[in-house]
């Protein structure tokens, strides 16, 4: 897909870093925005691809890197998981860090870059969401909150920008083999949520993204749930496969 440039976040791993590999394979000119210089200096050798080194939550610094450069497509992937357990115990900080990274940042993304969107009648904008923001998992009220938070603004910016040409889509993971509950569950994250399942691969949902992107402008996919074929859509549910 010549003559595109993405600005991906959260790059540097898991989904995102796949989503970048992915597009810069497909011929896109891709902006990775990330916060760990021995990742970024490793996507900066692919093809077409940009390292920014800029927390997610300064979108001055990350639009003062793009130098006027037009952007067809944001997928916002940044987000966080820094607890687990009962509401009435967490850390205000950590409430803070989760709302502010996984819903305030992708919103002033999308509303610093989608001017430009809205006058060149073109443009993608993604985000990455979780099937916590629209089923309750007990222990996430607030990574949860913030998730349902992006799934209604996803909504009713579709509203907002019918007749553009601009399309939004979310998307909605299950379990995908990340380093998201690295905080969360630390080196038992293994354990507890991947040995003896079989769940997403990043590169799995970075070759929907792909598809996504590169469906005629006509064709707006406004959410994509990503689960493992074990795994209920309606929560956390999920079980071992039978030895085969």
């Amino acid at each position: 897909m010549p003559d595109l440039t993405a600005l991906v976040t959260g790059a540097t791993s898991g989904i995102g870093r796949a989503i970048t590999t992915e597009l810069s394979m497909a011929g896109y000119a891709v902006v990775a925005v990330g916060r760990n210089a021995d990742h970024l200096s490793e996507l900066a050798a692919m093809s077409g691809v940009t390292a920014v080194q800029a927390d997610v939550r300064d979108i001055d610094a990350i639009q003062d890197t793009l130098d006027g450069k037009e952007v067809d497509v944001v997928v916002s992937n940044a987000g966080i998981l820094t607890t687990s357990g009962a509401f009435a115990g967490t850390d205000p900080d950590q409430i803070d860090a989760m709302i502010d990274i996984n819903l305030k940042a992708p919103l002033r993304l999308a509303h610093r870059l989608l001017p430009g969107m809205i006058a060149r009648r073109r443009g993608h904008l993604l985000f990455v969401g979780s099937i916590a923001g629209h089923a309750p998992f007990g222990g996430s009220a607030i990574y949860g909150a913030s998730k349902a938070g992006l799934a209604s603004f996803c909504e009713a910016l579709r509203c907002d920008l019918l007749g553009t040409n601009v399309r939004v889509t979310e998307l909605v993971p299950g379990r995908v083999e990340t380093s998201l509950y690295r905080d969360t569950h630390g080196s038992r994250a293994r354990d507890v949520l991947y040995d003896g399942y079989r769940a997403v691969q990043p590169e799995d949902v970075a070759r929907l993204v792909r598809t996504v992107i590169e469906l005629p402008a006509h064709v707006d996919v406004s959410r994509l749930d990503i689960l493992p074929t074990d795994q209920a859509v309606g929560g956390g549910q999920i079980v071992r496969p039978p030895s085969i």
